[in-house]
């Protein structure tokens, strides 16, 4: 091999080192940013349902009896409690992103750049059990992560299926953290549209109001209009026709969950800190991510320039 290549195949391999040492940055910061998340969540879902019972619908809260509101307030520290769980969980399932999962989505990447339990069951058992109510929440890892092989394939297939990878390339990296910020956000959604269920079917929120308004209040974006000094709700304005005439509509205002990340970071100062240091690694991965390609590149010149060399003679 000459020496032109040597040099730039060892500058490659002390990128891949450099970028291993971020990947190990990376998983110690954010073991530590989730915990704090999962906390400040528990505690912003409970502060939101709180002004949902009592500023929002106080008639309805005050219409329960002290037994329902007992069951109600459980069953809310519930949901907390497995968000808590699922954010926690998800930095490992992260790190069981399979070998051939993603090598093909490294592959498409560079195709690109060159061309649980129902809330009912909550109201009725105060003390519903952790494995029914992890099943709530959809995981974006589980599209990541097991075996495409059938169940009679072969123990070593299945084994090679497994194969941790130690994320070495740039890419890989990126999209690692990328696969763990769309987990993060699904649990955001997932739990406000459990809490929104749960309040509408204790007789918070209107029963009136579709399942599918519930879910997009869920998927709301940062931009949509809050609640002035009560973050992480929603005010909804729905209109509803009257049965008796359906030219005569009216505006029912709806207030709901929507746990948005950007709000719970801005309440908390160390998690605040936490994404910031975030955004650093993140400035680091894209500097890493130029340097190699720019030695992918030059090692691609220097080995057509062999190969030419090796293959001309004169006539």
């Amino acid at each position: 091999m000459p020496r032109a290549v040597e040099r730039i195949e060892q500058d490659l391999a002390t990128l891949e080192e450099a970028i291993a040492l971020l990947r190990a940055e990376f998983h110690s910061t954010y073991s530590q940013y989730l915990k704090l998340l999962g906390q400040a969540v528990r505690q912003q879902l409970i502060l939101a349902s709180y002004q949902v019972c009592t500023q929002g619908y106080p008639e309805s809260f005050l219409g329960l009896s002290f037994n329902q509101r007992q069951k109600l307030q459980q069953a809310l520290r519930q949901l907390g409690g497995q968000a808590q769980e699922q954010l926690l969980s998800h930095l490992e399932r992260s790190n069981n992103i399979t070998e051939t999962k993603a090598t093909e989505a490294i592959e498409a990447i560079e195709a690109i750049d060159t061309t649980g339990q129902t809330i009912s069951e909550l109201l009725v058992n105060p003390e519903p059990s952790n494995e029914s109510a992890q099943e709530e929440f959809c995981d974006p890892f589980e599209e990541l992560e097991g075996s495409d092989s059938p169940a009679d394939d072969s123990e070593a297939a299945q084994s090679t299926n497994n194969i941790k990878i130690p994320l070495t390339k740039p890419e890989q990296l990126a999209q690692w953290q990328e696969q763990l910020e769309e987990a993060i956000a699904q649990t955001l959604q997932t739990i406000s549209l459990e809490t929104n269920r749960l309040l509408q079917k204790s007789g918070i929120i209107p029963d009136k109001l579709p399942a599918a308004v519930l879910e997009a209040a869920a998927k709301v974006e940062a931009s949509t209009e809050v609640t002035a000094g009560s973050p992480n709700l929603l005010n909804l304005l729905m209109e509803s026709e009257s049965e008796e005439d359906s030219e005569d509509s009216t505006l029912t205002r709806i207030l709901a969950i929507n746990l948005r990340l950007s709000e719970i970071e801005f309440t908390d100062p160390t998690l605040s800190a936490g994404r910031n240091q975030i955004r650093k690694l993140l400035g680091k991965v894209s500097t890493l991510q130029r340097e190699y390609h720019k030695k992918q590149r030059e090692r691609a010149i220097a080995q057509a320039e062999a190969a030419w060399r090796s293959s001309w003679f004169e006539d």
